[in-house]
């Protein structure tokens, strides 16, 4: 069949599942799922494992020990050896019972909730398109593998270890995070991430009877603020945030101790390293005080590598067949596809179009969501690129 008309069918078969991708959609935002709440993780997920499950894939629950858990899914169906790896969150940021003066609302084509863009749409896209290759008989080149995690908006600090291991195994990956700006672009690349903790132990001594004896953390701890903010770098993408400071005992007191917490941004691998080695490297001005610094950036860039190049080049094919444009930005926030990237070609950013993340005024648009949700299944169709060994 020619490639055209495949676009075609799948783009009219999504259009006519719109009601119910909505509903899908509404069903999901109405189960509330933060993070810190492991147990409200469980409406969410048996939704999507339930119709999973009537797709013919194979659904595994991984429990989790301090999050909601993990949902595997592997379909038994798709042609070749390798495997395609979907990826999404169920948890939010949103606190249970914030329906009750944010409540789902679908008024002229916008649909309005706490996690409907991030990213519950996302995660209804991710089904209706496995729906959409089920119902027209389309096999994919590699099995479709799902994960959904629990813990995304926290670091995914438990399924890490699992986000690699998967990636590790796929010939590519598709992240359903919500896409950027209103014209829905691709997220081709995303900034490191680093948390860094800095300790200046000084001298206490009295501040009015002998200053002189004693040595101010606080003094030094404005010597270290200048120091880390001299590393930003604008045009290189590379943010360091003093974002937290504490320290002294009384204002009568010299200081003995001050902390800062530390957020570092990078877009590059290279610029990850030059700034771990730079921040771990200060070292005290102050006579008689010491420095204590621990931290690294432990979530990765998300680089244009060439491989990830060529994903998007094959993305904008398959968008141009179902008569999208579809752009790429860069944005600063992490997400799991900056670890897949590591091992995976990875496109981000195909969830929904809309706005609002975190926010009350959090939306999505539903043209957009039945637009990406047939982006993806037609993704699912391409060649897959082969591996080196």
């Amino acid at each position: 069949m020619p490639p055209g008309r495949i676009g075609d069918r799948i783009r009219m078969h999504v259009t006519t599942l719109q009601s119910e991708l909505v509903s899908f959609t509404r069903a999901l935002v109405e189960h509330e799922s933060p993070t810190d709440v492991p147990a409200s993780q469980r409406g969410v997920q048996d939704l999507i494992a339930d119709a999973l499950e009537s797709l013919d894939v194979a659904v595994e629950r991984l429990p989790g020990q301090q999050t909601g858990g993990q949902l595997y899914g592997r379909a038994r169906w798709g042609g070749g050896p390798g495997a395609q790896l979907l990826v999404g969150h169920s948890d939010t940021v949103w606190p249970l019972g914030t329906l009750a003066s944010m409540p789902v609302e679908l008024d002229r084509g916008v649909l309005r909730g706490p996690g409907v863009f991030d990213m519950k749409a996302g995660l209804a896209q991710l089904v209706f398109a496995l729906r959409t290759l089920v119902e027209l008989g389309l096999e994919p080149p590699a099995v479709p593998v799902v994960l959904v995690n629990s813990d995304e908006e926290m670091g995914s600090f438990e399924s890490r270890p699992l986000v690699h291991r998967l990636a590790r195994a796929a010939a590519r990956t598709y992240v359903l995070e919500p896409s950027y700006g209103p014209e829905g672009y691709l997220k081709t690349a995303r900034k490191g991430v680093g948390q860094f903790r800095v300790t200046i132990r000084g001298r206490s001594a009295h501040a009015g009877l002998e200053p002189e004896t004693g040595a101010s953390a606080i003094l030094e701890l404005a010597n270290v603020i200048h120091a880390l903010h001299a590393l930003n770098d604008r045009e290189r993408g590379i943010t360091v945030n003093v974002g937290v400071v504490d320290g002294g005992v009384r204002p009568n007191v010299v200081a003995p101790v001050s902390r800062a917490q530390v957020d570092v941004r990078v877009l590059a691998s290279a610029d990850a390293r030059m700034v771990t080695e730079r921040i771990l490297a200060l070292s005290a001005r102050t006579p008689g005080v010491s420095l204590e610094i621990e931290g690294t950036v432990d979530t990765p860039p998300l680089e244009r590598t060439p491989r990830n190049r060529r994903l998007f080049d094959e993305a904008r094919r398959a968008g141009a067949e179902l008569g999208l444009e579809l752009g790429e930005a860069t944005v600063g926030g992490a997400s799991d596809g900056n670890v897949t990237s590591l091992h995976s070609a990875t496109l981000d950013g195909l969830g929904a179009v809309g706005g609002g993340a975190h926010a009350s005024h959090e939306h999505v648009r539903v043209e957009g969501v039945v637009a990406r949700c047939a982006l993806l299944a037609r993704l699912l169709l391409i060649p897959v690129e082969e591996r080196p060994d």
